[in-house]
């Protein structure tokens, strides 16, 4: 059991959080979540032991071992992916070579009544334990099922890993985290570099193998799946419910709901017992109940109402001016790097108005054909961009490439031309940028806040084409939901480049899927997708089972045939 008892975070006379304390039990997967900045990361360091608080403390019992993912990795090593992979089980390699030398030492002794020959054999049992308890009998089975249940090919194994991008990086310390089965997990937004299928691979080890986890996300879908408790922070203190989020919300409303009721009532209580007081004060014939009112008041407990932080972004793209029917038209566009081909034949039509999805495994193409519908690199085939189309592009690494010396305001100021300038301070209050927030560093912006300050770029242009690839990593769940609902409401294109299946959900008609160098058309909304995948993988499944069965019959009848007349014995199967 971990705690967390009278926790105080404070800096610049601002209290980030204020006296918070809860207790986490060995199983309890516990969702994090708040609106960008509320502390939800810096929680997480302070449980990992990486910052001190300013009051109160962790417990973490003896022995325990505490896993941490954070955002934002740099490692630089010559490992290969399954060497790095196997850091998580050093330990117990350490320990099977102590028990060895143990072994090796008991086979040596002679003194077999002394107290050290007895102390020995005691530690050789209890090592022994140790190593059953850990439940490992493979390590070189469950580091590749790991490895490839988040989305890595058996040829990558033995890949060094400084040949990876930084998604590919997270996901092998990811993996690395996993396989160390950890007590208490701590991910902070573990879904930002996943596609689709390793997030649903993760979902089902979290839910089903793994000890206490708290998880910081804004995959609506994620954290439904795997948390069965949610912690909010907003305004420095915490809201505890053992529900998973979408249950949390509800309960949430209704507990305000039922304050605000109880608080109305009680306001109307006291109002009447003030007006009594006030007029039968000065009557002596009405002194004792005066004054017993009079100590009613004292002893009222007064009912309080949660605190509700009611700061939100704002967002509402530009009328989009009015495009060709197709926006975008390709026909068997392709494109490699020497040989390596990232897809090929690509043939689709995106009409105007159409909000549309790619999606698929990290490197098969998404990005790249991105990078050609913007003319940025070379590429095989016909692509046509249709007649007046303005281009509004967020990249997946937008938010990265900002000057983290320049403030809030001056980021903004640097890209804006003509009346729009007049207009800066509106644009970023409305992006909860009011204020002092305007004269903040870059540098010391969330990762929530730097992806609406790159957002920001998309509105001081009217388009009719919005290009966004992954425009969600990092935005909180209101953030997330408005920028859905200006997404609902643009009149123009969207492609969206996006593996979150609730932001999703409701917003796109139309998803291409990438994969096997290939790019395919499905019709329908995004979970009609999924649906029509797993079965399409239930199929091959089935496929694969029935030629191991006939294949296996095929042996069985062979192996029953009588011997060729050569005199060679036929074979059994073993």
């Amino acid at each position: 059991m971990f705690s967390i008892e009278n926790l105080t975070v404070s800096f610049g006379g601002f209290t980030l959080l204020d006296k918070i304390g809860f207790v986490i039990d060995k199983k309890d997967k516990i969702a994090l979540v708040g609106k960008n900045g509320a502390g939800k990361s810096t929680l997480l360091k302070i449980f990992a032991g990486l910052q001190e608080p300013t009051k109160g403390k962790v417990v973490i019992p003896r022995d325990s071992i505490v896993g941490y993912l954070p955002q934002q990795m740099r490692v630089t090593d010559e490992r290969t992916v399954k060497e790095e992979a196997a850091l998580a089980f050093s330990r117990i390699m350490q320990m099977e070579s102590d028990l060895e030398n143990m072994n090796i030492e008991l086979a040596t002794r002679e003194d077999y009544n002394s107290e050290s020959y007895y102390k020995l054999i005691d530690n050789i049992s209890t090592l022994n334990e140790r190593l059953t308890m850990e439940g490992v009998s493979n390590i070189e089975a469950e580091i590749e099922k790991t490895l490839l249940g988040l989305g890595f090919l058996r040829t990558d194994f033995d890949r060094p890993t400084n040949k990876f991008s930084g998604g590919w990086r997270m996901r092998i310390e990811l993996a690395k985290l996993l396989l160390l089965r950890p007590d208490i997990l701590l991910l902070d937004e573990p879904t930002n570099h996943l596609d689709i299928e390793s997030i649903q691979w993760l979902e089902n080890f979290l839910a089903t193998q793994a000890n206490a986890v708290i998880a910081v996300s804004h995959d609506r879908a994620f954290i439904d799946r795997v948390c069965q408790r949610t912690v909010e922070i907003s305004l420095g203190k915490i809201y505890d419910y053992r529900v998973n989020y979408s249950k949390y919300v509800e309960l949430r409303r209704e507990r305000r709901e039922q304050q605000l009721r109880a608080y109305e009532n009680q306001r109307k209580q006291i109002e009447d017992t003030e007006e009594f007081i006030e007029r039968f004060r000065y009557k002596d014939s009405k002194a004792v109940q005066v004054q017993s009112r009079i100590k009613q008041l004292a002893k009222l407990d007064r009912i309080e109402i949660d605190e509700e932080d009611n700061s939100a972004l704002r967002l509402k793209f530009p009328p989009a001016p009015r495009s060709g029917s197709y926006p975008v038209v390709m026909e068997n566009v392709g494109k490699s790097y020497g040989e390596h081909v990232v897809f090929k034949d690509a043939t689709l039509t995106i009409s105007r108005r159409e909000k549309v999805a790619f999606v698929g495994k990290n490197g098969e193409g998404k990005s790249t054909l991105v990078k050609c519908i913007m003319g940025q690199i070379p590429f095989d085939g016909k692509l046509q961009l249709g007649y007046n189309v303005k281009i509004g592009y967020f990249a997946q690494n937008q938010a990265d490439l900002m000057n983290e010396k320049l403030t809030v305001f001056e980021t903004i100021d640097y890209v804006a031309t003509g009346n729009v300038r007049a207009k800066i301070r509106d644009i970023l209050g409305a992006f909860m940028f009011g204020g002092e927030a305007s004269d903040k560093k870059v540098a010391v912006l969330s990762g929530g806040e730097r992806t609406r300050l790159a957002m920001i770029r998309l509105l001081l242009e009217p388009v009719n084409l919005l290009i966004l690839d992954e425009p969600t990593n990092h935005l909180d769940m209101r953030s997330k939901d408005v920028l859905k609902e200006a997404l609902k409401e643009f009149d123009g294109t969207a492609i969206i480049v996006s593996h979150d299946r609730e932001f999703l959900d409701g917003l796109v008609d139309k998803v291409y899927e990438f994969g096997n160098q290939k790019v395919k058309e499905h019709l329908g909304g995004i979970y009609e997708f999924l649906e029509r995948k797993h079965i399409e993988n239930l199929n091959e499944l089935k496929k694969r089972e029935t030629v191991h069965e006939k294949q296996f019959s095929v042996n069985r009848d062979t192996n029953r045939s009588p011997a060729p007349r050569t005199g060679l014995r036929s074979s059994r199967t073993k």
